[in-house]
């Protein structure tokens, strides 16, 4: 493993640590893409407002992942946030390529955005339970980002 900048960590804690790092890290790059998706193909009523959206929360979620990324490094270990490595181990569902309704792309991107953060409050208190504070920090700020950004587009849904 290289070397680790936490030292009051064991190494077995560390390998978990990055290993939970980098399975958020391959969802978050999942969504990112996911929301780029929506956001080139999104068609209807509110679209410019929407379009707009989704440009923000792409950006906030890659610097999500970019926290992600640093902190696995951080701990010793390698960041792979390759597409390859999202393609063959997101746990997201895939996004829908034929879809171009705001309506239909708000419901997928939704629905999305509440499995992410879910498995962000999990990997919390995973690293909490184990004793990484620092990772267990940096769960609960990018969960509280994407629970705003579930929101954020969830608003926009009419409901019925």
């Amino acid at each position: 493993m290289p070397r680790s900048f936490v030292d009051n960590l064991q190494d077995n804690t560390r390998a978990q640590m990055i290993e939970l790092l980098n399975s958020r890290l391959v969802d978050t790059i999942d969504l990112v893409n996911a929301v780029k998706q929506a956001h080139w193909n999104i068609k209807g009523p509110g679209f410019i407002g929407v379009h707009e959206l989704l440009d923000q929360i792409a950006d906030r979620l890659r610097d999500s992942a970019d926290l992600m990324a640093e902190r696995a490094v951080i701990l010793g270990g390698v960041a792979q946030g390759t597409i390859q490595a999202a393609q063959a181990n997101t746990t997201l569902q895939p996004y829908p390529l034929d879809i171009i309704h705001i309506e239909e792309h708000i419901k997928a991107l939704e629905e999305r955005f509440l499995d992410l953060g879910a498995k962000l409050r999990e990997a919390m208190a995973t690293a909490g339970e184990v004793g990484d504070e620092g990772t267990a920090d940096l769960f609960t700020e990018v969960s509280r980002s994407v629970d705003k950004d579930a929101w954020f587009i969830g608003a926009n849904r009419v409901e019925s």
